[in-house]
């Protein structure tokens, strides 16, 4: 799953990446993937080159500066990140057979499936190599619990994955599980980018946990915050048919909501659509009607803000300072777009 963005939402993101700490990780990214004749290097190149959000790269850096952590000691650790996302979103587009990526040909359509699976791959040795290639960064014993953490979000995104897979086209499940699904795949990566960026910048235990839950709670926002914009936007701000996700059969909050609400025949009529995986033009726009019928739109932005004041909730035990208001202004700007 993929957070889109709406064109208010993309300036809000265009602003931080224009910001100091953007200008550092993209500067940084740059030098250490220059153009060259290793083939496995210039495929993670094509990945990661224009960078895309560098998102939780920057939350990372924002959580070590909130703490105060030096930016330049920590700069290379933490795009460790985006070399984990980014390899989800290589090895993502394999799966759903996607060939475009941030408007040009994905890893896998420009390279092929077997190139690609081994750049997802090493992108993911690239990113435990860029948390312990500089000795200077901290502590070895800070160093360790990042390298740790590291290791259970790449665990927790495949936990996700195989989740959200067995998830597919079955709304009784997906209402069940929808929240631990999100948690694994989209929640934990913001958790450990925030846990990483608090302990490499010298933050306490409690400090880095603290931060830990705000990136979760985040992440699980972002999630809503995706499903939502199906149901609120046009395939132009979006970046994708309104109609992807119900040819997937993936389970999107919306539409849980929706069929917790209905009765039986329209359950099992969701059920069909879900299932057949071939929507049509009708069926989405019966779907798109029963999911403005039973107020799940409402309901989902509930869910979604709730997790955004845990988030902030989150933030109350730092020190005043732009980094902590720039967390406190990436949570709140997630349900920008998504009413």
């Amino acid at each position: 799953m993929t957070v889109s963005d709406s064109p208010q939402y993309r300036t809000f993101l265009d602003g931080l990446a224009r910001s100091e700490s953007g200008r550092l990780l993209q500067e940084e990214l740059r030098r250490r993937w220059p153009e060259t004749t290793d083939e496995l290097a210039s495929m993670a190149r094509f990945a990661l080159v224009p960078a895309g959000k560098l998102l939780r790269p920057l939350m990372a850096l924002h959580a070590a500066q909130a703490v105060g952590g030096d930016p330049l000691r920590v700069t290379a650790a933490v795009l460790s990140l985006e070399y984990v996302h980014t390899a989800t979103l290589v090895h993502d587009d394999i799966i759903d057979g996607d060939d475009v990526r941030r408007g040009r040909p994905s890893v896998h359509a420009a390279y092929g499936v077997p190139n690609a699976i081994v750049a997802g791959d090493g992108l993911i040795f690239s990113a435990f190599e860029s948390l312990v290639d500089e000795p200077w960064s901290a502590s070895p014993a800070r160093v360790v619990a990042a390298v740790g953490e590291l290791a259970e979000v790449g665990r927790d995104l495949c936990r996700g994955q195989v989740l959200e897979s067995r998830l597919v086209g079955d709304p009784e499940e997906g209402a069940r599980w929808y929240e631990e699904m999100v948690r694994l795949k989209t929640g934990a990566l913001f958790r450990a980018a925030c846990y990483i960026g608090a302990t490499l910048g010298g933050a306490g235990a409690d400090t880095g946990t603290m931060l830990a839950s705000y990136g979760e709670n985040v992440g699980i926002a972002f999630q809503i915050r995706d499903d939502l914009l199906a149901f609120v936007a046009t395939p132009e701000q979006t970046g994708k048919p309104a109609d992807s996700d119900l040819l997937n059969g993936r389970p999107t909050l919306p539409v849980l909501l929706a069929y917790e609400a209905a009765d039986e025949a329209d359950r099992r009529e969701l059920r069909d659509v879900l299932g057949r995986r071939a929507a049509q033009e009708g069926d989405v726009r019966w779907v798109r009607d029963l999911v403005t019928a039973s107020g799940a739109v409402q309901s989902a932005h509930r869910r979604m803000a709730s997790h955004v004041e845990r988030a902030l909730a989150g933030l109350a035990g730092l020190s005043p300072s732009p980094h902590a208001t720039a967390l406190a202004d990436i949570a709140r700007w997630t349900t920008s777009g998504a009413r």
